[in-house]
């Protein structure tokens, strides 16, 4: 068999459990439920980093943004990193992006992409394509888009819109009208194909008829009085209730806020049927490897909020994972503990690449003979003072989404918290003193009561510290150095 081609569909701020794969009572998602039969789901596959870039870098680096230094959304790719592209560029593949990239700045790293039709959710961006023109108009887009931002529900903390646009008016549509021509033009040799979408992160702006699919009186996720107040509650997960917190909201605003975020689910389900229709149809299936993840989750409406923030709430780092093609298992439901770092590896291991050293992931079991992995990490910040309510205090109230931006660059820089989960615990560690977390899990699915001060739980936490500490020194020396 030849080199095995590459379709890794990547969407942002999709948390896990936004589908009935994962929970959801109400968002079906067939389409990721057929691409599951075919393949293998993974069910607990967390972000090593809960924020666009850093996630984005880490991925397609397969190292932790402590080891390659992007720890905030203003550090692109390091110019001299090994990633994903560079190889398969180097095993003759043709690599695609057609979506948002938010990760690649050098030249050298753009000259990687054959094709690159880059675009956020107004529509493509202003640097023209390249290795392929736009197949639908993208001006209907961004005129919809400009229409639709100046007429958004709001309340100073989140905002949602429900339209009626063609479907390529709208990021998801026209990122899929792009990735069906790619698919349909002949190709000399293997390719790897990013496609990116933008949804469901905000703003929330969905299509009408997928809106009418989520209930009216969609369920509102468990919440717990008098969560965040309490000395176990932790500065920073204080200050982002006091900025997001939806007590002074109306239900129906939340309602409607929560029904847009999941009709955009519902257009990628579709979409991504699309997707697997074409390579059916251009008789690519048998030999592509198709992947669907996202770079991180949002609150959509747990803990009382939506968004997100530095926090490492499931709905945060947690995300869909299901990966088919040729030699992976069909039908199977993984549980052991998964990283956006391991899917490089595993698809090198899937092509027969040589995985780097520099590589801080492994190939996945089920996929591949290694073991399954009974924790996995994600963390926040470089080290900055902490953002606290004194600052908050600062600011003018109410907080909202202002005050969200305004502090935005600080809080995303803030500390040095590292979170190690496993199946039943989570356990997040501040040296800075930015406040420790423990949840259990099994227990407390919901993440609303905080046992870390709880003496029954010491054993625990010193076990997971312990882990931690391991997770740091195992993977802080990534680069190679040279040996006399």
């Amino acid at each position: 068999m030849s080199q095995p081609n590459i379709v890794f569909i990547l969407c942002d701020q999709l948390k896990a459990t936004a589908s009935h794969l994962y929970g959801s009572p109400f968002c079906t998602t067939p389409q990721l439920e057929r691409m599951a039969g075919a393949g293998t789901l993974f069910e607990n596959t967390y972000t090593p980093h809960p924020l666009c870039v850093p996630a984005r870098i880490s991925l397609w680096t397969s190292q932790y943004p402590h080891t390659h230094g992007g720890r905030r959304n203003q550090t692109l790719m390091p110019p001299d990193a090994t990633h994903a592209f560079k190889q398969w560029k180097a095993q003759g593949y043709q690599n695609a992006l057609i979506g948002k990239n938010h990760c690649f700045k050098t030249d050298e790293d753009l000259a990687l992409f054959d094709v690159w039709c880059e675009a956020v959710h107004h529509g493509p961006v202003k640097q023209p394509p390249r290795g392929m023109d736009w197949v639908v108009d993208p001006t209907p887009a961004a005129e919809a888009y400009a229409t639709t931002v100046k007429n958004m529900t709001e309340s100073p903390r989140f905002s949602y819109a429900i339209t009626d646009y063609p479907d390529t008016c709208y990021s998801t549509g026209l990122l899929t009208a792009q990735a069906l021509q790619f698919l349909a033009e002949p190709k000399q040799e293997p390719f790897a194909l990013w496609l990116s979408y933008p949804d469901p992160h905000e703003p929330y702006i969905a299509p009408k008829r997928y809106v009418d699919m989520i209930p009216e009186d969609v369920p509102l996720p468990p919440r717990r009085d008098g969560e965040f107040s309490g000395p176990e509650v932790p500065e920073r997960a204080r200050v982002l209730h006091e900025i997001l917190g939806m007590d002074d909201d109306r239900e129906e605003d939340i309602r409607n806020q929560l029904r847009v975020y999941h009709a955009n689910v519902k257009f990628i389900d579709d979409s991504v049927g699309r997707i697997l229709d074409a390579l059916d149809s251009h008789g690519l299936r048998d030999n592509t490897i198709v992947v669907f993840t996202a770079d991180h989750g949002d609150f959509a409406g747990e803990h009382n909020m939506t968004c997100k923030g530095g926090l490492f709430y499931n709905c945060l780092t947690r995300v869909p994972l299901i990966i088919s093609g040729p030699g992976i298992p069909q039908g199977v439901r993984d549980q052991s503990m998964a990283n956006l770092v391991d899917l490089v590896p595993t698809l090198h291991h899937l092509a027969g690449i040589e995985i780097p050293r520099s590589m801080a992931g492994k190939p996945l079991p089920t996929i591949s003979h290694e073991p399954p992995r009974t924790a996995t990490f994600s963390e926040y910040g470089c080290g900055a003072p902490l953002f606290t309510m004194a600052d908050l205090a600062e600011f003018e109230v109410p907080s909202g989404r202002a005050a969200l931006c305004r502090s935005l660059n600080w809080r995303e820089a803030e500390g040095r918290p590292k979170m190690v989960c496993t199946r039943q615990w989570k356990y997040v560690y501040d040296p800075m003193g930015g406040g420790d977390e423990l949840f259990d899990l099994q227990r407390d699915p919901a993440e609303l009561r905080n046992l870390v001060n709880d003496p029954g739980h010491s054993t625990v936490v010193c076990e997971l510290r312990t882990q931690l500490l391991a997770w740091c020194v195992t993977t802080e020396d990534a680069k190679p150095v040279p040996l006399p």
